[in-house]
């Protein structure tokens, strides 16, 4: 066949080869624009594969038409179900909702079970739940730079709830790879929020002041705390975040609902059983909810012990609770295993399970550090520090 030696197609040819290169390009030297909502590879993908229909498309069309070729302009009409085709993972990916326990622990200073702190990832941001020990460490642990999670809301000002606070701030403000925040960082929380922002704000005061001749006089250690109480606390780019009140004795406490493409995730926070929480938790995908428990004999002795169940939930009420709620998948989180008396050992999470199950035959884990749950039509569990799925 003879081969079309037209000065016009080959013109073509070396412009959309130019193209293709300039565009490679700009991609590397611009990076990936942070307001183009998605994950890296998301975004990289997108924009890879509409860059290069863009460029060779018009090349393709006219060189087909030039040669009259039905062939080649059969391929050229597929091309748009190709794309769709390579976009699909990419496009079901960036409408997932993806929860990682950061810290599934208590007050109590283990190193399996941090503080309580839970991430929740959609549609290219990232949202922190509670903030209490180790969620800096977990965060990094997961190779997440601290200053992309932009916004922190908080359940209540129990200190193991916030006491991570000050390092998530300051550490996610200095200018290493695993901080570099350049922009205030936003706090949500109940009354008395801002009040204590603005406390350590002051506490804090002389190690920002002595560090800036040395990093930047920039926003980024700034804060910008709220207090908020029931309703739609965040309402952007088709993520939405609903505060509701629970019953946390006489700690005004709040649980959230993060809704998202579609799906949604439910955090109770610290609480007893509660009305409240189980009306917005409703129809949810995914429900963590916190539970205490501790031995009969040291119930039966300990005034304290007592004292501390009256505020959270044993798992047989969770089990209620879950069935009541009815979530594609119950968790357990902030895990109290309640050991006041040295000579009485403390319960173990293989307790859980059975006594939920008085009450509950659903879909069930038992939360663990770092463990990621990906919401999507289906939901799925993976266990990071195992390397299983539940």
């Amino acid at each position: 066949m003879k081969k079309d030696k037209s000065p016009f197609t080959a013109l073509l040819s070396v412009a959309a080869i130019a193209g293709d290169i300039l565009f490679v390009l700009w991609i590397l030297y611009n990076g990936i624009n942070e307001d183009f909502q998605g994950t890296t590879v998301e975004k990289f993908s997108y924009v890879t594969l509409m860059g290069l229909l863009a460029v060779n498309a018009p090349y393709l069309f006219i060189t087909a038409t030039v040669r009259n070729n039905p062939t080649l302009m059969r391929k050229i009409l597929s091309l748009p179900l190709l794309i769709a085709f390579a976009l699909m993972p990419t496009l079901v990916q960036a409408q997932t909702i993806k929860v990682t326990l950061l810290g599934t622990g208590t007050p109590l200073p283990e190193v399996d079970r941090f503080g309580p702190g839970t991430l929740v990832e959609a549609g290219g941001e990232y949202f922190l739940f509670d903030c209490g020990r180790g969620v800096s460490q977990r965060l990094w642990q997961k190779k997440i730079q601290l200053a992309k999670v932009k916004k922190i809301f908080l359940t209540h000002l129990h200190s193991d709830h916030v006491v991570g606070i000050p390092d998530f701030w300051l550490t996610g403000w200095l200018p290493m790879q695993y901080g570099q925040r350049k922009e205030p960082l936003q706090i949500y929380g109940p009354s008395g929020t801002a009040k204590m922002m603005e406390s350590l704000e002051e506490a804090y005061q002389a190690d920002i002041e002595g560090r800036r001749p040395g990093i930047r006089a920039d926003s980024g250690a700034m804060v910008l705390p709220k207090d908020i109480g029931e309703g739609i606390v965040w309402d952007e780019k088709g993520i939405k975040i609903t505060a509701f009140l629970v019953d946390h004795g006489r700690m005004t406490a709040l649980g959230y609902r993060f809704d998202y493409a579609g799906h949604s995730v439910v955090i109770s926070g610290d609480t007893k059983y509660s009305e409240n929480l189980v009306k917005y938790a409703k129809g949810t995908d995914v429900l963590i909810h916190e539970v205490a428990l501790a031995r009969p004999e040291l119930v039966e002795k300990s005034e304290t012990t007592r004292k501390i169940l009256s505020s959270h939930i044993s798992p047989e009420v969770g089990g209620t609770i879950f069935s009541q709620v009815n979530p594609g998948l119950a968790v357990y989180s902030h895990i109290l295993l309640i050991s006041t008396d040295p000579g009485i050992s403390p319960p173990t999470t293989d307790d859980l399970i059975p006594r939920t199950r008085v009450n509950y035959e659903g879909p069930l884990v038992i939360g663990e550090d770092l463990m990621s749950i990906e919401i999507a039509d289906t939901v799925s569990v993976q266990n990071f520090l195992k390397d299983e799925v539940n």
